[in-house]
Formats: C-alpha cells, structure tokens, sequence
C-alpha cells in the first residue's frame, strides 16, 4: 500500500466505478458491489488490493494472487484464481492506472502566498501553493494546481487540469489540457542559435513559442526550446521522461515516448508513436518517420524511415547494426576468415 506520508487514499471504490475508471467489463456482474481499499503489485495484493496482469509469462503469479480484483486481458481472465474478480480489458495496464486514481492520489501542498499580475485572468479551482508567480496576461484554466515556486510567463496559457511542478518555468507557451509539467522543468526559453558577427559570436533572435497539446506529460529537469520564428509543438499524449531535451523549432508528434536523456536538435520532425530510449541523440532538420524506434544511445544522422529501428553510432538499422557487431567480435576473436559484412 503507497504510503500514506505521501499519498491520500479518496477511495475505497467498488469494482463497478473501478471498471467504469479503466473502460473495462467486470467478468462477474455480480461482484459489481465489492469495495476495493487500495492498488498493489501482482504478488503483493492482499484481498483488498486491485492489480493488472498483462505478462502471460508470470501466469504462475496469476494464479497465486490474493487480489481482490485484477485488469487482465480476455484471454487470460482464466489463469486468475477464484478469488480475484477479473476486471477484462485489451489493456490491463492503462486500465489499472486510470482507476487507481480512485483509490490514490499525491498529498498536495496547501495553498500559499503568490504573486499573480492583476491582468492575468485565472479561472475558478486553481490550487495556487506558495510563492507562484504568474505574470500579465497570463491564463489559467480551472482545476489546474500549479506547485511552489513555479513561474508562468506573461502571455501564456495554460489549459485545464494542468499540473506545474514546482520550480517550473513556463514562458512563451501556450499548453492544452491535461498537460503535465514535473518540478523543474523549463519550457519556452531561447534556443541555441548563434552567427558570427565583427566582434565574435552573437546571439541570434528567438521570436517563437511552444505548444503543449493535451495529455502531454514533461518529465523534471527537462527543456523545450522556443522556435526561432516557428513553433516547438509536442503533440497530445507524448511522454517525455526526466532530462530530456527539444531544441527550437522541433515538432514531435502524438503518442511519443522519449527516455531520459535524449536530444533532439533544432529542426528535427518527428511522427506519431515515436519510441526513444534513453540517451538517444538526433542531428537537426532530420526526419524521424512515424512509428520509428530510436535505441538506447543511439546518434542519429540521417533520415529514418517510417516503422524501423535504428540503432548504435551513426545509428542504422538494428539487423545491420547486429550482423555488424557479430562480424566484429569474430574478427576481435581472431575465428573470423570472411570478408567486411555487406
């Protein structure tokens, strides 16, 4: 059970709000009325507990648990025991996660002291803790809780049902709905962009904005450069992990995920369902085709097709990066006679 220093518990909730929570079908309509106390892991759950199984390699653990009720897909609903009401769902683990909201939630910090310009306009039920600032014309949609610290800009616009961590930056945005931004992250400075002038290096001008679709989440410490004219876009419902950054002027599709560590440098365009493991790093003005997976600390210097993975440096495809590390070893083993792979 999540520990009650750092988590309230709103619930218990019955099995019939729990699968309403995670679009799931209750298998057995008539447990509907069973309370459910809090979430756990698989081999962890007591009878009070609801989980998610989605691996059917652990159908042993299935089989053992003393939950209360578990997400499980339709063709495992079986491997549970007796016990565990099967709450049946394509996806067990999405599911369990939209209705442990019901049960658990972070404690909050209680509202504060904060400096809000009197031309920002902020709308009912904003949980405002101590020491935000939000400067002129700012607009903040309602239910939005933003965390102390944390300084919106003038100008931007943040969405409804927004989290801000603390010690967040936003400026020169403007974010939709939903949008999660974790402590410490900065979004909407100026991007790296320099020309030579008679007396060195300058600066040049970073005159665009950031757009934040909805349900996009932006993990801490990470940073969204503002476009130098266009804009940086991320579209909705892309997760971006702690310590990433977006240079200027990159564009992200919908459904991403970027591990820690990654860069993507200016220009870059990105399609929807883009996967990047962590430390993963992309030239500029390349095109990363939809559905495309980037390895783990991979460099990127060219364009990748849609749907391939790439890895290694330079990355390349992942078939050819293999027979390539396979020929190598043989050849640092001294069992290899053949030739360069092809």
């Amino acid at each position: 059970m999540p520990d009650p220093r750092f988590f309230d518990s709103p619930g218990p909730a019955s099995l019939s709000e729990l699968a309403r929570a995670g679009a799931a079908e209750l298998a057995d309509a008539a447990r509907g009325d069973r309370m459910i106390a809090h979430a756990a892991p698989l081999d962890a759950a007591d009878d009070q507990a609801i989980t998610f199984f989605s691996d059917a390699k652990r159908k042993d653990a299935a089989g053992a648990t003393q939950a209360g009720a578990c997400f499980v897909r339709p063709e495992h609903k079986d491997f549970l025991p007796a016990s565990c009401a099967a709450l049946v769902t394509r996806h067990p683990q999405a599911a369990w996660a939209a209705a442990v909201s019901l049960l658990h939630a972070p404690r909050l910090h209680e509202t504060g002291a904060a400096i809000v310009h009197p031309e920002a306009e902020l709308e009912d039920g904003i949980m405002l803790s101590p020491n935000v600032t939000i400067g002129q014309g700012a607009r903040i949609g309602r239910g939005t809780r933003i965390g102390p610290g944390a300084v919106i800009g003038p100008g931007v616009l943040v969405g409804r049902d927004c989290v801000i961590g603390a010690n967040a930056v936003v400026g020169f945005a403007l974010l939709g709905d939903r949008v999660s931004i974790s402590a410490g992250a900065v979004l909407g400075e100026a991007g790296f962009g320099a020309a030579a002038g008679p007396r060195g290096m300058v600066d040049m001008p970073q005159l665009g904005r950031v757009v934040i679709q909805d349900n996009v989440t932006i993990g801490a410490n990470s940073c969204v450069d503002r476009g130098a004219f266009a804009d940086t876009t991320i579209g909705e419902n892309t997760k971006i992990d702690n310590l990433v950054h977006v240079a200027h002027n990159v564009r992200v599709g919908r459904n991403c995920v970027l591990a820690a560590y990654t860069g993507l440098s200016g220009s870059t365009v990105v399609g929807d369902g883009v996967a990047f493991g962590g430390k993963a790093g992309v030239a500029d003005h390349l095109n990363i085709g939809s559905g495309a997976s980037i390895g783990a600390a991979a460099s990127v210097f060219k364009d990748v097709p849609e749907g391939e993975t790439w890895t290694g440096f330079p990355a390349r495809p992942l078939k050819r990066w293999l027979r390539e590390t396979a020929w190598l070893s043989r050849m640092a083993g001294g069992r290899g006679t053949r030739g360069r792979p092809q």
